[in-house]
């Protein structure tokens, strides 16, 4: 079975544009070089709240590289593929191993319903064309596929770059089946805010996440007092930054940490249409959270 490549808060960062929509790539590894500061263990952009499904392919492309160039190997870097399309997952998991990527997330998608076969070619196929340690993502709210822990374990045990999973269905319950399944061998990871405690006292490796985007050092003192096995203060610090993990959650990552950003003084723009900017009540109550864990 697989060792983990990283551990600990794997930070997602967002993807900026401009008041013309256009990527802003200065203000991207900004962002990067104040996640990296705060001292979280990895970088992974271009998932779910850099808005990569957003993105053209030209705006993807430019976004990865720019991410993994300007990371700098100061952290190890996770890129997320997803794409409807066998051949473009692999291209994009081509790209970011050439581009110095440590590790790709696959997120499958689908318009049709896939077969667990098909799943299972699809990861196969992006593995075959890569050499780089890929991370199973499973996450139906969005992808409209939910993998049995099962199903996780053979792909884990018969691809061998498929090497870890990060689980978001906030079922904690899978997090202990994967456990059972591999004996505690397969490297998993945290994909739901609101389980990060649980998640990491049944074992999870990391915790993959945006909110150090507003709340890093809540979050990696989270990691600290896990690991250490101070679960009194754990607690304690879980349920402190709790409603903002609930708050950034419900209201839609790329649109609550963008806004939670600007009122840090960092305008990263808007999210693409047709998401739409945090309303001012919301945006109001937003504030009062990030000031009461400040």
């Amino acid at each position: 079975m697989s060792q983990p490549q990283f551990a600990g808060i794997i930070a997602y960062p967002i993807t900026p544009f401009n008041a013309d929509d256009s990527l802003d790539l200065p203000a991207l590894r900004a962002g990067i070089d104040r996640l990296i500061a705060d001292g979280v263990h990895a970088i992974a952009p271009l998932g779910s709240t850099g808005e990569s499904a957003y993105l053209s392919e030209d705006e993807w492309t430019a976004a990865a590289e720019a991410s993994i160039r300007h990371v700098a190997k100061r952290v190890p870097v996770v890129v997320g593929i997803s794409d409807l399309t066998t051949r473009n997952a692999v291209r994009r998991a081509q790209f970011a191993e050439q581009a110095g990527a440590d590790a790709v997330m696959v997120l499958p998608i689908s318009y049709w319903k896939l077969s667990e076969q098909e799943i299972f070619d699809h990861y196969a196929a992006i593995a075959q064309a890569i050499s780089t340690p890929i991370m199973v993502y499973n996450n139906p709210a969005t992808s409209g596929i939910d993998m049995s822990p099962q199903f996780i374990a053979r792909l884990v045990r018969e691809i061998d770059n498929v090497t870890m999973v990060k689980e978001s269905t906030g079922d904690i319950q899978r997090m202990h089946q994967l456990r059972e399944l591999s004996n505690g061998e397969i490297p998993f990871y945290n994909g739901s805010n609101p389980l990060a405690l649980e998640a990491f006292c049944a074992g999870a490796t990391g915790w993959c996440t945006a909110a150090p985007c507003l709340i890093a050092d809540l979050t990696l003192a989270l990691y600290r007092a896990t690991q250490a096995g101070a679960l009194s203060e754990a607690r304690e610090l879980f349920y402190k930054q709790l409603p903002v993990l609930n708050f950034i959650l419900k209201g839609g990552l790329p649109t609550t940490v963008k806004a939670g950003l600007k009122l840090q003084g960092h305008d990263v723009g808007a999210p693409r249409r047709p998401l739409q900017p945090l309303s001012a009540e919301q945006t109001e109550r937003l504030r009062a959270l990030l000031k009461a864990v400040a």
